[in-house]
This record gives C-alpha cells, structure tokens and sequence, in this order.
C-alpha cells in the first residue's frame, strides 16, 4: 500500500513563515483580499504598507536570516526589512535600497543603540570586509543564530513539523568550533589599482577610495572594489608572514609590478592565494603560495620567490597563468618556482596531497568533527561488505576515510583535477577498494548507475545550489538504505529533504526515506556559512529495524497497527494473515476495509494540498531567490 506523504499531516495550520526570516506580505493585505466588493479601494491602502525606495526609516532588527542578514520589522505594519550587517536587538535607522516582493532591504545609516550580546571585533575590517559580518557578535550569540535558521528551514522548507514528538530528536544542537580564529587552510587575496574606502572614511568631496596600489580582499558585492588588508585573522600566522612579506615589497617601482585592471584588463598581478597544510611526519605547518597572474613571466616574480622562500614554513611557490579577462584564480597552465608542487595535510589518520586548484575543507580542524560525524551517521557493519556511493566526491576526502571499513567507494565529480588528485590520495594512503569517476551530476543520463552495484550507502556533498531534480529523482529509484547530506546551504538542503522525504506532488514522485536526524556543524566562525550533515534512511530499513512506521503512512494516519497472527491451515500449515487492529478499541479491522479508508483519506489530504499549494509558493521562491 503506497505511503501518503508526511507533509500532508503537517500543513492544516498556519503556518509562522515569515516570523524569523521572511514575511509574506500578503499577511498585511489579508483583510483586504478577504472583501471582494471593495478590493480596488482596500489594496489601494494596503500599499500604503509598503516602504517606499530611499525611505528612511527607524528599525529594531529581531534575528538572523540565513545569509547573516538581519531581519526587522516596520512598525504598525509588520512588513519585514533586510538589512545585511544589522545584529539581533540593534536600532538604528536604516535607508531602503530596494523592494523585493513580500520584503524589502535596507541600508543601515546610523545606530542608535548597539546589538545584544555586543564584543569588540578585533579585526579594524570587519565592518567592511566581506569575510567576517558577526564578529561584534559574541560566539555563544552567533553560534544560537545559526541553530535557530537551521531549525526554521527544516520546518518551513523542508516541511517538516516541529509539532511531531519525533521532531527535538531529530534536530540536533549545533556543535561549535574550538578554534574561532586563524582556522582557515586557504585565502585569497586580489590585488588592484586602487584602494577601495568604505564611503563613511572617504572625505566629502571624494567619491572614490584613496590612490594607490591595492592587495586584499573584494569588498561585499563588487568584483572591481579591493580592501587594502595588511593581515587577516582567519588564517594561521605563518600565513600572515606570508602576506606581510608580499605587501611590503610588491609595490616596489624597482620591481616592475603591476597589478592587474579589471576594467582596462591590462596589468601582470591579480591574485594571491596561500593555503596551508601539515607536515605528515611532523604535523607541523606547511604553506603554499600561489600568484595568479596574466601572463608567465618568472623574472618578473622572482624577487618575490626569493624574499618568501626564506620563510621556514613555505614548502611551494607555484604560479598559476589566467590569460582571460575573468576574475578566476584558476589557471589555464600552472608552473612551480620553488620547491614542491603540492602540500599535505592529515585528516582521520589520512594524509592527502593539496595542489593549489584542489578542492579541500577549508577548516581542517573542524573537518576532524564533521567527517566523524558522517562515519556514525553511517552505521558501517565493520564486516567491509557495504557499497558506498560518494556523490560530489571532491578530492574523495570522505570516501577515502570510509574505504578501509567498507567493500567498495565509488566517487563522482565535475572538477577532472579533483579525480586525478582522488585517485592520487587513494595511492598515497594505500587503499585500493576505491573507483573515481568524473562526470557532471546535474546532467545524468537515463544509464546513470550501471557503472556500479547498488549502493548501500550514498553519501551527497554538493555544492551550495544543492542537488538537481534528476538525481534525486535517481536517489528516490535507487532507494539506498541510508543517505548523509552534507551541505554547507541549509536552504537548499531543506528542500532536497523535503524531496526526498515527502516526494514532489506537482510531479508525482513519492517520497520513501524518513529523516533520522539533522546535525548542524559551525565551520567558519563569524561568518554565516553553516554546515550541516542530515540522514534520511529508507523507511523500508527503518520498519526492517524494529522502527516506527513512517509517519503520514495511512495505517499511522487511522491510527492503526498492524499485526501478523498465526492462524491454523488447511494440512497442519500455518498461514500468516495481516489484520489492521485500532488502537483506540481493539478491534480487528480487515485489509480490504483499510483499503478503503486510506483511499478516502488520501483524496481529503489532496484537496488539502491543492487549498495551501498557493500559500506557501509565493514564501518559497523568496526563499528560492534569496538563497539559491
């Protein structure tokens, strides 16, 4: 008997949508769509409601929407306000910048009073700089955040219901990171031909930012604007010595280097990444250092190679060449000016080779947590006869970890230098029970999955627009027992849930995996990235082990067990009947009856859905939009 989504149990009240992140604006409206006589004269006044561009207004700012954003509220109408870098219980006033459907955004001018849970940020750019937004926001305070937005997506997004008894053990307390600074294996700096001055430091009479060379980071929302930093906290000190050596020669005229116009596109210099790795032996820091410049030219970085190589840490200098007129730090070619051309860096007693293009988790440390995390959501047997599927495998960091337990690892990825350094780092830790396989997920053929057995276990990473429909599509016909997601957007990991558990009515799928848990992960401190690790298992597995029926199923929705008696057969042989017996009388109720019930309670719950389709499609594609 097929399921009836769970999702259809959870949507008969209203739902509080808006109430932390977002606020449907035709919640104002509503007593004027209710009167159809005067519907002209009352959305007339409804309008009104509205904020108008470059309207000032005095705002309190209530919580933190994903992305950092702060949310408010205008007072007597209740419309909700975004304004990026205003903090929970601040007052400040604020100037609209533009209205965007059910929520407009501001920009904030002035404070009046500060923040709860208020610190000195001990950064002199984190005002400005787009890398770290909540650093005058106490870590307890920003950790809190983070958990509540989690919480609020899987409810509202992922549809699933904070009202199920099942729900506060779903959803897990977020773990915080030991270390809320200098954690960052990798940064990348830009250089340019101006400082960038945010507008409140720059005179009156001067529009642009200061003369002179630049080298930092990109200011929030500008790829032509660059922050002129000396030092950055988010990456180790070694690092620092690193770029303070750069900024105290680069713009030497003596040296003939030119950083890079983003306008004119003429000039040799356009970034500078350093990452940061291990030594395997010593556990000791080991650094990179990679110029991305516009053409190849050593004489021209040699000076620079020189003055670096002399700091103990730095193991490679490599040069990546980007002849085209885009920002990427990525190199058509990439040659190496001294020593090797790789780094390494252990994680779960693995040792993996980093080049400078490698995908790796940008907080090691924190990696540790995350990945053991993944290893217990995934309940390996320990008899090494699992199948594991690793979807956006990346440079195979979390299949290579769970190789040595398990039968087989097969990875998939886009990135064709993240499969060669894959199957580099299987070599390098001796494991041989792992296949990597490049090729694009989003664009999956109908002969995706004849490469490989049926997975016991798939594990999906991908990147922040989530998963495409296709696969999960192929996810919900594969029906592995166990998935872990990991995701580092918890919006789009909400809705690929939502798929996944309660299907996609619009298209006639049906859902077949309840969610077991939901584990949020604080990678990056004083940023509002999270990451989050989720295991939906089958609901076939879960009623296998001895677990609840899925909810939503229409035996749970009558209220009804179902029971196996032994009754005696014709020649001494016992047959198994199923009875369906009420939990409220006792009675036994035959299959056929069910039936007929469960058919008649699955059309009330359609006209249900199709009555609140229109009332959460307009909340999700602001969410759609904002987040994805």
């Amino acid at each position: 008997m097929a399921a009836i989504p769970g999702c259809s149990f959870r949507r008969f009240s209203a739902r509080p949508w808006f109430r932390k992140f977002h606020c449907n604006a035709n919640a104002a409206s509503l007593p004027a769509s209710s009167s159809s006589p005067s519907t002209s004269t009352e959305s007339a006044q409804s309008s009104s409601f509205f904020p108008k561009k470059n309207q000032t207004l005095e705002l309190v700012c209530e919580s933190l929407a994903f992305k950092g954003k702060g949310v408010c509220k205008v007072a007597d109408t209740g419309f909700v306000v975004m304004c990026d870098r205003a903090l929970p219980g601040e007052r400040f006033i604020g100037r609209v910048t533009r209205k965007k459907g059910s929520y407009a955004e501001v920009k904030k001018l002035e404070t009046i009073t500060p923040h709860w849970d208020f610190v000195e940020a001990p950064c002199e750019h984190a005002s400005h700089c787009g890398g770290c937004k909540t650093q005058n926001l106490s870590y307890e305070a920003q950790v809190r955040a983070k958990e509540e937005q989690v919480h609020d997506l899987i409810i509202h997004v992922g549809r699933f219901s904070n009202t199920d008894p099942d729900f506060p053990a779903v959803m897990k307390p977020i773990i915080p990171c030991d270390m809320q600074f200098h954690y960052r294996n990798k940064m990348e700096f830009s250089f340019a031909t101006q400082k960038w001055v945010p507008g409140e430091a720059l005179p009156r009479d001067k529009r642009q930012g200061e003369d002179g060379y630049a080298l930092g980071l990109h200011a929030p929302g500008f790829f032509d604007k660059v922050l002129h930093v000396e030092k950055c906290l988010l990456q180790s000190e070694p690092a620092n010595r690193v770029l303070a050596v750069v900024q105290d020669c680069w713009k030497d005229p003596q040296l003939c280097l030119s950083p890079y116009d983003v306008h004119s596109h003429m000039g040799f210099l356009k970034h500078l990444m350093i990452r940061t790795g291990r030594d395997m032996k010593t556990s000791r820091p080991e650094l990179m250092v990679n110029f991305v410049t516009s053409s190849y030219k050593p004489d021209l970085l040699k000076p620079l190679v020189e003055r670096i190589s002399a700091i103990p840490e730095v193991v490679s200098i490599v040069n990546n060449v980007n002849t085209s007129i885009g920002n990427t730090s990525v190199g058509e070619e990439e040659y190496t000016l001294y020593g090797r051309a790789t780094i390494t860096e252990i994680l779960r007693g693995l040792t993996f080779q980093i080049s400078a293009n490698s995908f790796f988790q940008t907080n090691a440390n924190q990696a540790e947590v995350l990945y053991k995390l993944i290893e217990e959501c995934a309940h390996l047997k320990g008899d090494a006869s699992e199948i594991v599927l690793d979807l956006f495998c990346g440079t195979g960091t979390i299949g290579l970890t769970l190789a040595r337990r398990v039968r087989h690892v097969y990875g998939y990825e886009i990135v064709p230098q993240a499969i060669l350094d894959a199957r580099r780092n299987a070599d390098l830790n001796g494991i041989h029970n792992a296949t990597f396989i490049q090729g694009d997920l989003n664009k999956i053929s109908q002969n995706f999955g004849n490469e490989f057995p049926r997975p016991d276990i798939v594990i999906s990473d991908p990147n922040r627009p989530g998963m495409h429909l296709k696969l999960i599509k192929f996810l919900l016909k594969l029906r592995a027992p166990r998935i872990i997601y990991v995701s580092c957007n918890p919006a789009t990991c909400a809705r690929d849930l939502d798929y996944l558990c309660h299907g996609v009515a619009e298209q006639n799928i049906e859902g077949c995996y309840q969610l077991r848990s939901v584990q949020p992960v604080d990678m990056f401190p004083h940023t509002p990235h999270i990451e989050c690790t989720c295991f939906p298992s089958s609901r076939v597995e879960m009623v296998a082990n001895g677990g609840a029926p899925p909810r939503g199923s229409a035996a749970a929705a009558a209220g009804m067990r179902r029971r196996r008696t032994a009754s005696a057969g014709s020649g001494g042989v016992n047959t198994m009947l199923q009875f369906y017996t009420d939990d409220n009388t006792g009675a036994k109720i035959a299959p056929n009856t069910v039936l007929i019930m469960s058919i008649g309670f699955i059309a009330f719950v359609a006209v249900l859905h199709v009555l609140d389709k229109g009332a959460i499609s307009s909340d999700y594609d602001v969410l759609a939009k904002e987040t994805c």
